[in-house]
């Protein structure tokens, strides 16, 4: 038997007051014929939870069951009374018996406190009619899993009762009972249950007492048939006579259903207030709300909570408390509770450290004082958050006045939920925008190779006046699970809206910043990603301005200027324009008899109908769509025992949203599947695709149980305690935020333990870091005047400041930036410019004669100045000979591969000498710090010349491996218009843009190496993985939840083309040889067929044949399989192990072009006679080729060189067959080229280089 998920019911409740006791009392009302009555205890009187039906056949097995039944602690009696003497005076007790039956309820419902929940202010009988009322619920389990309650209080006059043949006369007292009829969900559908019981109360009110349950049992069994809407666009629709009832879905798989009013607490507080109530929630504070409306506690409640998404409230959570449960408020633990206005002086007089929120009033006390003394939220956020929150409409009633009045109640509320929605979604953004403001530069601070969050520096970013609310907000149990999704890299929509502001940021930076203060080491290295952006390197006018000109970049590092980041304002509409994707509405047919078995599996049938209906006419660019459709026939078709159809539904699901799968449904239903059916589904190739897909996870994620619980714990950096080895001290300076780069760390620890063993005690490491934070801080609080700043550019920091020294310019302190030198004079601060890195001639350590001694000082000459620079640096002019050196070869190596990252590398070793001198204070303080000039002892050891050619042609670098510890290697490249796509290992995908090469986004496309990418059309760009998937990622949205499954080998080649009927299809090749055709609209498969070959590597299609390579041979094959033309090298023949890496065809010139990953001779084929090739071209000191691409008339092929055995590139002419240039740009391998609108080449290389260059072609 199939368990599915929860769907819109768990059960139907009906709480009141017993019959015998309201037997009772109305008989004691008759005698005494007053009008106080005593308070009742209120019982659960009915329980209905499906299923509510089962197959004819076998009763007692349903056909599908959603929750696990057990008994229940409940007896439902049955009184049966002897017979009565004449004088109407009853048995005696023993002449009565009682009779109870079981009520069966689902496992995980307790019904102890639901009475009292129900009735929280109690059972009260009345002697008048009174008004329905609705209130809300919310019970938490040992797990933190929450239920939802709506229930409904309503009154029924105490009808004749049968006894004996006659009835009580209602006339001669009238007796009010309330019930209550609650109605328990796994979600919070609280607007449509609500409108669900308002329907129910129509069809009671003038019902006979004796069909009273029958009654509710059919209610409950019709909502037992809806089925729950999938994250996404679709809501699902009911009809509940009088009113069309509306589920409306999540917004994705991450975020919570939303059916509430979340304008309420806008209604009730002040901007100020509610963000105090906030500030206390995120401090997990003990917090009450006080209200004489049990609804308005629950709705408030629930609503600051979703103000407060992605953080979770992890502490104890009850909105309605009833009378009896007052003592809960006296736990030690944080809590949100909610409780009656009328005690609200009991609970503030006793009990301590209580926030007292009164709804009603719109007022914030403590329990201890009149006035709340926790820290507030930053003032940045805060005025931001009531800025925004200013411009909301949350009044209805204006969005009425130029409207008519509406005569149908149905589409008056159409008209009020669409308004709602609207509004709803404005104030997720604005307190999406809160949160984000909060907890930006977060990630800043996380190490996420060892699980690390270094709390301290992140403090250190804060602007004083906030350090106590983030100190406060550190230590709760809601920020720890944020940062551990954090860690865990989850994107949702803080991730989006996280990187939307820092995309936003980064663009306006050099526009709106002016210098500033050195930044943190973790923006430091961050800024590497792009090259200052100088005139020269902006947007060029050709070719639609989608590539930048790049004759004339200046390679010089965007280091990010640091202000302390609760300062930083965001712009009010910033990462808040999200897509609003158009909402539709599936309506349900309407509800059959539903307690009958053969009724229900009709309705389901009703419902395939319209879902075939509406898949049939839904286009396919309306992939999200089609999913959510897909979805919900799998749904159905689960729940009416047609698991086979169901499976066929959720494997589509991977060409349409693969996001919303359900993983854990599918694994459950395939698991229960009956060996009929198993029979059945090897028949249907569709179905077996999806359970080896299963199978596959299944086993990776066995593979990975070991990590499982790393990934739920999060680490604070603490200073070591024990000695460490380089294992340890590599892992140490990554988790403190210094430095990431495992070669960088390596030469720190060699500096660090000159003259020891090599080993670093716990206290140098402390005395390391402390001054490396404390440097950083100096140069942090250096404030330079307005006639200094103008001096220089936007993007430029002071990282070093000597102390005040005489020099041959005058008596000042020297100041390093990652441009140049500067003398900052004393007296009235002025700037003298010493020199530009890039144009100093020499550096060396002088001495200058002071009286009788000679003073150490540091001399530089400049080019084009006749007079050297000195500086009696005195102590320092050892330490500053080796930054300023270090600064100058850094900055000619960067000038000379077009590389920025080098002067950002030589500007990190320049400060890490800084810290060791300081931490050593010994003799061999230099000598240790000069383990750490490593471009200097390049530019001393090794010939720094670029060849002419490669400085000539080389434009730009990027290196993508630039926040990970180690370089990976660069998988694929490709390019698509004013966008460079990259691959690095394990499936991840970075964007950048073309026109200033900074990255704008990051995927995650599966977890295995990519080996191929396809831009197919204006939205698509497919990728070729490792583990047999296709994936298809959005250009529009820049999200991959679409995949082509069919393959059952690794994807390795990737292909577009028309068929005979114009018709654009896609061709993929797998490892083992099997070749598609796709469909690009619908993503179907039209065909395959098979190879036979040695690894199948890539495919391409020309005049009607495709053109197919593997490591033994490249084949035409005719588009319906068939091989045409099979090619062999004669040395292949032979038996020599020469194996083909890739192939180029040159159809203007009939050529086919084949290179080896073994070998340096390209083979030239004639595309008509393909016995031999044409000609045999040996490329100069090339030990194996691996790409290849057609740029204009020259052919680009990356290689390995052999003497060097490093990256080279060749530029061959197409016709002519001869070698032009030879370039060296990379010291591994090159594995990828692209071309740039035929303007540029980009090339990636192997894993111990890991960059991208960028070329010009001429």
């Amino acid at each position: 038997m199939t368990e599915l998920p929860s769907g819109l019911l768990e059960a139907c409740v009906v709480v009141g007051a017993s019959s015998d006791k309201l037997r009772d009392i109305y008989q004691l009302q008759l005698q005494s014929r007053s009008s106080e009555f005593p308070s009742l205890e209120a019982e659960v009187l009915q329980v209905h939870a499906p299923p509510f039906v089962s197959k004819e056949t076998n009763s007692s097995q349903p056909a599908f069951s959603r929750v696990q039944r057990r008994k229940s602690f409940i007896k439902k009696k049955r009184r049966e009374r002897a017979e009565t003497a004449s004088n109407g005076e009853s048995a005696t007790r023993g002449d009565t018996s009682s009779v109870t039956e079981d009520i069966s309820v689902p496992k995980d419902l307790d019904l102890i406190a639901l009475p009292q929940l129900c009735f929280p202010g109690g059972l009260q009988l009345a002697n008048e009619q009174k008004d329905d009322t609705y209130h809300f619920l919310v019970f938490t389990d040992l797990f933190g899993n929450r239920t939802h309650g709506v229930v409904v209080q309503y009154y029924r006059a105490v009808q004749a009762c049968q006894e004996n043949g006659h009835r009580w006369n209602s006339s001669k007292c009238r007796l009010f009972t309330p019930f209550t009829i609650c109605i328990i969900s796994k979600f919070p559908y609280y607007n449509a249950l609500k409108d669900c019981l308002s329907c129910l109360l129509v069809q009671l009110r003038p019902a006979r007492q004796s069909d009273f349950e029958e009654k509710i049992k059919e209610f409950s069994a019709k909502l037992s048939l809806v089925p729950l809407p999938p994250p996404g666009q679709l809501h699902v629709s009911f009809n509940l006579q009088p009113l069309q009832v509306v589920l409306p879905s999540r917004g994705d798989q991450d975020s919570p259903v939303i059916d509430i009013d979340l304008h309420l607490p806008f209604l009730c507080f002040s901007h100020a207030t509610l963000l105090q109530i906030l500030s206390c929630l995120l401090q997990e504070q003990r917090v009450v709300l006080f209200s004489s409306d049990w609804a308005r506690l629950t709705l408030v409640s629930e609503s600051l909570l979703l103000y407060l998404q992605p953080l979770s409230w992890q502490q104890p959570y009850v909105p309605v408390l009833a009378r009896g449960m007052l003592d809960f408020l006296m736990a030690p633990t944080a809590f949100l509770m909610g409780c009656h206005i009328s005690h609200f002086g009991e609970v503030a007089a006793e009990t301590e450290d209580l926030i007292l929120v009164n709804v009603d009033e719109g007022l914030i006390h403590s329990s201890w004082s009149d006035s709340i003394k926790l820290p507030a939220i930053p003032l940045h956020a805060a005025e931001s958050f009531t800025s925004r929150a200013e411009s909301l409409q949350v009044h209805y009633d204006l969005e009425l006045c130029h409207l008519g009045s509406g005569t149908d109640v149905n589409s008056l509320r159409t008209q009020r939920r669409d308004w709602l929605r609207r509004l709803n979604t404005q104030i997720q953004n604005i307190a999406l925008e809160l949160v984000v403001n909060i907890f930006k530069g977060v990630q800043d601070f996380l190490n996420h190779e060892h699980r690390v969050f270094n709390s301290e520096e992140f403090l250190r970013t804060r602007e004083p006046t906030d350090q106590l609310f983030y100190k406060k907000v550190l230590e709760t149990h809601i920020f720890h699970s944020f940062l551990r999704d954090r860690l865990n890299r989850k994107r949702d929509a803080y991730s989006r809206m996280e990187q939307s502001v820092r995309n936003h940021a980064h663009r306006t930076r050099a526009m709106t910043e002016t210098p500033s203060r050195r930044p943190p080491m973790s923006e430091l290295s961050r800024s590497g990603y792009s090259s200052y952006t100088s005139p020269d390197h902006r947007l060029s006018k050709k070719l639609g301005a989608s590539m930048p000109n790049l004759l004339h970049t200046d390679a010089l590092t965007v280091l990010i200027p640091s202000r302390h980041a609760s300062l930083r304002k965001m712009t009010p509409d910033i990462g808040l324009n999200f897509q609003n994707k158009p909402i539709r509405i599936f309506r349900l047919p309407d509800f059959p008899p539903p307690l009958a078995y053969h009724y229900v599996q009709k309705y389901y049938s009703q419902m395939l109908d319209s879902l075939k209906s509406a898949i049939d006419t839904t286009p396919p660019e309306e992939a999200a769509l089609l999913a959510r459709y897909h979805y919900l026939r799998g749904l159905v078709n689960t729940v009416s025992n047609r698991a086979l159809e169901a499976l066929e539904d959720f494997q589509s699901l991977y060409k349409t949203d693969a996001d919303i799968f359900p993983t854990q449904m599918v694994k459950s239903l395939v698991d229960s599947l009956p060996e009929t059916e198993r029979l059945m589904m090897e028949k249907r190739p569709e179905i077996k695709r999806l359970i080896s897909r299963l199978k596959r996870d299944q086993e990776r994620e066995r593979a990975q149980n070991g990590k499982s619980y790393e990934d739920g714990t999060v680490k604070r950096f603490k200073l070591p305690k024990t000695y460490m080895h380089l294992e340890e001290f590599v892992k140490g300076v990554q988790q403190s935020g210094i430095v990431k780069d495992q070669g960088t760390i390596q030469r720190l620890f060699d500096a660090l333990t000159v003259g020891h063993q090599k080993q670093v005690s716990p206290e140098l490491f402390r005395v390391f870091y402390t001054i490396w934070k404390e440097t950083e801080a100096e140069a942090q609080d250096v404030c330079l005047p307005a006639s200094v700043l103008e001096h220089m550019e936007p993007s430029e920091c002071v990282f070093k400041l000597s102390s005040s020294v005489k020099t041959s310019r005058g008596v000042g302190k020297i100041a390093m930036t990652q441009r140049r030198l500067f003398l900052l004079t004393d007296g009235r601060p002025g700037y003298v410019e010493v020199a530009q890195y890039r144009d100093i001639e020499e550096v060396k350590v002088s001495s200058a004669p002071i009286l009788l001694l000679r003073i150490p000082s540091l001399k530089l000459r400049v080019r084009g100045r006749k007079d050297a620079f000195e500086a009696n640096l005195k102590t320092e002019t050892e330490l500053w000979n080796l930054m300023v050196k270090e600064m100058w070869a850094g900055r000619i190596m960067a000038d000379q591969h077009k590389d920025p990252q080098y002067m950002q590398q030589a500007l990190t070793n320049a400060l890490l000498m800084d810290a060791v001198v300081g931490s050593l204070q010994n003799s061999k303080a230099i000598f240790a710090a000069s383990k750490l000039a490593h471009f200097d002892r390049i530019r001393m050891e090794v010939p720094m010349m670029v060849p002419t050619t490669t400085a000539e042609t080389l434009k730009h670098k990027i290196n993508p491996s630039l926040e990970l510890a180690a370089p990976h290697a660069v998988d694929v490249l490709m390019y698509t218009p004013g966008q460079l796509w990259v691959s690095v290992s394990g499936g991840k995908v970075m964007v950048f843009d073309a026109s200033t090469w900074s990255l704008t986004h990051t995927c995650q496309v599966g977890t295995a190496r990519l080996n191929c990418m396809l831009g197919v059309d204006q939205d698509q760009v497919w990728m070729g993985s490792e583990d047999s998937v296709i994936y298809i990622i959005s250009l529009v949205s820049m999200v991959c939840n679409r995949q082509l499954t069919e393959h059952r080998a690794e994807v390795t080649g990737l292909a577009l083309d028309t068929d005979k009927y114009s018709q654009k299809v896609a061709y993929s090749c797998s490892a083992e040889g099997t070749v598609m055709v796709w469909d690009i609209a619908t993503l179907q498969a039209k065909k395959h067929f098979r190879l036979s070959c040695d690894r199948l590597q890539s495919v391409s299609s020309y005049n009607g044949t495709l053109w197919c390579c593997s490591r033994d041979s490249v084949m035409e094959v005719w588009r319906s399989g068939n091989v045409k033309h099979r090619l062999h090298l004669p040395e292949q023949q032979k038996g020599t192990v020469t194996t083909f890496s890739s192939f180029l065809l040159l159809p203007e010139i009939e050529e086919m072009w084949s290179i080896c990953a073994d070998s340096g001779e390209i083979s030239v084929w004639h595309m008509k006679d393909t016995s031999r090739p044409l000609q045999r071209v040996l490329l100069p000191d090339c030990a194996g080729c691996f790409c290849i691409i057609k740029v204009k008339d020259q052919v680009w092929i990356g290689g390995l060189g052999r003497s060097t055995t490093k990256g080279k590139i060749y530029i061959l002419a197409a016709e002519r067959h001869q070698v032009l240039k030879e370039l060296h740009g990379h010291t591994d391998k090159v594995t990828g080229l692209c071309s740039a609108e035929d303007r540029y080449v980009l090339s990636g290389a192997d894993r111990r280089d890991g960059k991208i260059a960028i070329w010009k072609v001429e």
